[in-house]
């Protein structure tokens, strides 16, 4: 088993990890709604500050950074420590997709709304060759209740988001196949993962799933893997040879699905709020993971390279 190296420490609830050109790594900062980038020394640095609280991120053609904003997690003290608690920050006045030029800081709002229906908690996004991105909403989980969440596609000039699924519940983590061929997305407390496959940028297919599996799941998705027992997931990657690699909560650890779903290998580590995994390295072979719960970034080698993402800086 690779041992895990820690890169950083004393993250505020790291998540949304971009692997850099330059062999940084960026992170949000959920508690804080910061970007910061991390050195392969362990230096860290701001690199823009956006309110709410910053979750996924990707780069989009363009070489901007867009991030999926939440609008804030409301905190409670536990031990000393500030943790996520269920409920509205006194703050909180919607999710959004922002874009941010990362040279300089400056950030935009992209997108807050679809069709005249608020987005809730953005949480996770990843481009197409075309340029568009895919994005899951997750909702926000109150005392009493919780939002049904969505999953969207969108273009990066602001001109055009689709909801695409809608309602699934938590959706988390989403990641492309590849040849973008299929669109895979993770829901958090049912410890599924789902798939659809893909016609063109931001089109699914109609599919009986090629077995005669009815598609009777979120959106007419097909189900690529239930995970037994209490694991929750959160961020995924998607790996050279068309692998899952899901983050993984309460196991602790990185979930690796086979891309026909049969088999399922665990990579432990030592935080039960591993959240989010990322390839980079010159030859993709690095997988960088948030612990969120420890506020770390840890690297480990991976036994296979990582799918190239379309567009990197």
């Amino acid at each position: 088993m690779p041992e895990l190296r820690e890169i950083t420490s004393g993250l505020l609830y790291p998540e949304g990890p971009v692997a850099m050109d330059d062999g940084s790594v960026i992170v949000t900062e959920l508690q804080t709604g910061r970007l910061v980038r991390v050195r392969p020394d362990g230096t860290k640095d701001v690199v823009a500050e956006l309110g709410g609280s910053a979750n996924g991120a990707a780069v989009g053609p363009d070489g901007l950074m867009y991030v999926c904003n939440n609008g804030g997690l409301k905190m409670t003290e536990v031990d000393g420590k500030l943790i996520p608690a269920e409920g509205l920050p006194d703050d909180y006045t919607g999710g959004s997709i922002q874009r941010v030029d990362i040279t300089t800081g400056a950030a935009d709002t992209l997108y807050t709304e679809c069709d005249g229906h608020r987005l809730r908690g953005p949480n996770d996004l990843v481009f197409d060759a075309a340029g568009g991105f895919w994005f899951t909403d997750f909702g926000k989980v109150q005392e009493r209740s919780k939002d049904r969440g969505g999953v969207y596609y969108a273009k990066t000039d602001g001109s055009s988001i689709t909801e695409m699924v809608h309602p699934i519940d938590g959706p988390n983590g989403v990641g492309l196949a590849p040849g973008d061929t299929r669109l895979y997305v993770a829901q958090t407390f049912e410890g599924r993962v789902w798939e659809w496959e893909l016609s063109g940028p931001g089109e699914f297919a109609d599919t009986d799933g090629g077995d005669g599996q009815l598609l009777t799941g979120p959106g007419g998705g097909k189900l690529l893997a239930g995970l037994p027992g209490y694991q929750l997931l959160d961020s995924m990657a998607v790996d050279s040879a068309g692998n899952v690699c899901v983050a993984t909560l309460m196991t602790s650890g990185i979930s690796v699905i086979s891309p026909d779903g049969a088999s399922v290998e665990h990579l432990p580590t030592p935080d039960p709020l591993t959240t989010n995994i990322c390839f980079g390295g010159p030859d993709l072979r690095t997988a960088y993971i948030t612990l969120t719960g420890l506020g770390s970034l840890v690297a480990m080698d991976w036994p296979r390279p990582g799918l190239k993402l379309h567009y990197t800086r």
